[in-house]
């Protein structure tokens, strides 16, 4: 599909798309060919690339704190705990929830417009509901 048209539909600017197209080309996730034809294409499944790999790729760890990340863990610099910081125990529940989220997401899902099973948080203090 052509990079002006995915910026389209997408309502985003088309050199922004260009750069998130040009980091997943490098990192194999795209191809692109050249000319009236051209466009970019994925090379794996759709089914098989996750939300949470896509942004891993873009914008590096998920985490919200250092301490919590899988790929990049590093200790909080003002921590002196981290078995009692309670900071670290709320956002790790955070992290887990959105990391489920992500990892399960697939490309396959958003064009489909699958969202069954994706709990939504209808207000806080609520538990969530299944959209």
């Amino acid at each position: 599909m052509l990079t002006a048209e995915i910026a389209r539909r997408q309502k985003i600017p088309k050199r922004f798309l260009e750069q998130i197209l040009l980091i997943l080309k490098r990192r194999g996730l795209v191809q692109s060919r050249r000319g009236a034809l051209g466009g970019y294409a994925l090379l794996k499944p759709a089914d098989a690339i996750t939300f949470a790999e896509v942004l891993r790729l873009i914008d590096g760890p998920m985490a919200p704190l250092p301490c919590l990340s899988v790929v990049a863990y590093a200790r909080c610099v003002d921590c002196t705990d981290e078995k009692t910081c309670e900071i670290r125990r709320a956002f790790a529940r955070v992290a887990d929830a959105t990391r489920e989220v992500l990892e399960r997401t697939t490309i396959a899902d958003a064009v489909a417009g699958n969202r069954e099973g994706i709990p939504l948080l209808a207000s806080v203090g609520k538990r969530p509901a299944t959209v």
